[in-house]
């Protein structure tokens, strides 16, 4: 089974930026306990950020007929991506939203995802463990179970 994470703006800042929301671990400790995480569960896993937009959308088309399930943290275009939305739903793979902090919880303008529409399932809130708890959605998912 083949998951492509792609993480949007800001996302590399983990451990820098805003501790108390984000946490402590750094954008490369998280993708190192992301791939032993995948490998524990037999998934073969490859993990893109990008700040841009386009490159966003670049990397969700580059999925198809490649991977079998997408997790995306758009970051802030998901709050206003129709673009990233349209490009999720054109390659028809799985995907799953995954947010570490609760936007349901913070200011107004972060607790509408116009992403999550395209996606089979939303996770928010659990910091890093929320990828993990994405993948075994997915796996769960694609096998048929879910």
């Amino acid at each position: 089974m083949n998951i492509t994470i792609i993480n949007g703006p800001n996302i590399n800042m983990l451990g820098i930026r805003e501790r108390d929301v984000y946490g402590i671990k750094s954008y490369e400790e998280a993708c190192d306990l992301l791939y032993k995480a995948a490998k524990e569960m037999d998934i073969s896993l490859a993990i893109v950020q990008s700040n841009s937009e386009g490159e966003i959308i670049d990397y969700i088309q580059k999925a198809y007929g490649k991977f079998d399930g997408i997790i995306i943290n758009p970051g802030a275009y998901t709050h206003y991506s129709i673009a990233i939305y349209d490009a999720i739903k054109s390659v028809s793979i799985p995907a799953i939203e995954v947010h570490i902090s609760n936007i349901h919880a913070r200011e107004e303008f972060r607790r509408k995802s116009v992403t999550a529409g395209a996606c089979i399932g939303q996770i928010c809130g659990f910091g890093i463990y929320g990828y993990i708890m994405a993948m075994l959605g997915l796996k769960d998912f694609l096998s048929g179970k879910g």
